[in-house]
């Protein structure tokens, strides 16, 4: 143990809680009035271990009903994780038992290497959570919603509410209350809410939910700025499955509470590899030709009987010509890749085959 880490365990063990910021930590100890007061400050070092999140046999189970069923997952730090499932998959009770909101009823979490309740709570004053709708009082102002959570978060530092405005871009609301903001600038005051504390992990609800085009990128771009330039790990979750697929490093694919897939954009690059579509005037003999006369067997059915291919595509003029003398003539021809949401059914349909089987 450094005596940096010493002291830091000295402190807190003393009644004194910790800010973590980018570059220092701040020791601060309430005083008997709600203020605080700066005690130390650390520069440099920092307390990050190869993974900020990591969960084994994570189980939440209501009656009978388990809405996490052995969840084992882990983030390394700098990354965006896109959770992706259906409704009623585990994904925002999986955020609720990360924030302390929901108790396991069995497995274990580690947040920032530490375990156990008290390890947990402090690892969780390095981590904000946006989850289901973002809370703000509809006749104050977003400058008045964050000073209410900056006192409430314990936050000495009043300038850091003009920081987050301005990093949100909502610094020119000026009285406007939040009863009158569009669901996009909402879901930005949320988000500043989420930054206050300068978290290292931020985990997401359904940030984008309800935006127009112009909204969603207007999010992403922010995600992808904070991730980029502030080192912010994310964890997100999203119904929209084509924004995932631009901003995320990593995806969790989850369905009736259970982990179907963990893999990294790199994989699942390769995962979605490229196909020829095709359509015949006969599809089941050209599904016989390809097979038996050209040698493919990389090839599926689709519900309409056309075809999909997914090798030999660089000799496509050769099976076309097969498919034509063998009366199986092509009436259309489409290079695709498998994309994100063509992956995510697979995987869903394929685990539900699974649980009725």
């Amino acid at each position: 143990m450094t005596n940096l880490h010493f002291f830091k365990e000295f402190f807190i063990n003393m009644g004194y809680d910790v800010f973590t910021g980018n570059a220092d930590e701040r020791l601060c100890r309430r005083n008997h009035y709600g203020g605080f007061a700066a005690f130390m400050i650390w520069k440099g070092e920092q307390d990050m271990s190869d993974h900020i999140v990591e969960t084994v046999n994570l189980t939440k189970q209501y009656g009978r009903q388990k809405a996490l069923d052995g969840v084992n997952i882990r983030v390394e730090p700098g990354r965006i994780v896109g959770l992706i499932g259906p409704n009623g998959a585990g994904k925002t009770t999986l955020m609720k038992v990360l924030g302390g909101l929901v108790f396991p009823t069995e497995g274990s979490i580690s947040l920032f290497g530490e375990t156990g309740e008290k390890g947990l709570n402090h690892a969780r004053k390095r981590t904000s959570f946006m989850i289901e709708t973002p809370y703000a009082k509809e006749h104050m102002t977003a400058r008045e919603n964050l000073e209410k959570q900056r006192l409430q978060k314990g936050i000495p530092d009043k300038k850091r509410i003009d920081e987050v405005l301005e990093t949100v871009c909502l610094t020119d609301t000026g009285k406007k209350p939040v009863k009158n903001f569009s669901l996009g600038m909402r879901q930005r005051l949320g988000i500043a809410n989420a930054l206050l504390g300068h978290p290292e992990l931020m985990v997401l609800d359904e940030p984008v939910n309800g935006l127009d085009p112009e909204g969603i990128v207007e999010i992403r771009e922010l995600l992808r700025r904070l991730n980029k330039e502030e080192g912010i790990t994310i964890i997100i979750s999203s119904h929209i499955l084509s924004e995932l697929s631009q901003l995320c490093t990593d995806y969790i694919f989850m369905n009736h509470g259970k982990i179907l897939d963990t893999l990294t954009a790199e994989k699942l690059k390769e995962e979605c590899s490229e196909y020829y579509h095709i359509h015949t005037v006969d599809d089941e003999k050209a599904g016989a030709i390809l097979a038996g006369t050209c040698g493919i067997r990389k090839m599926e059915t689709c519900e309409d009987g056309s075809l999909r291919i997914y090798e030999g595509l660089e000799r496509i003029a050769e099976l076309s010509e097969a498919l034509y003398r063998g009366g199986a003539t092509p009436v259309e021809l489409a290079r695709n890749e498998v994309n994100l949401e063509e992956y995510y059914m697979k995987k869903v349909n394929g685990s539900a085959g699974a649980d009725h089987a």
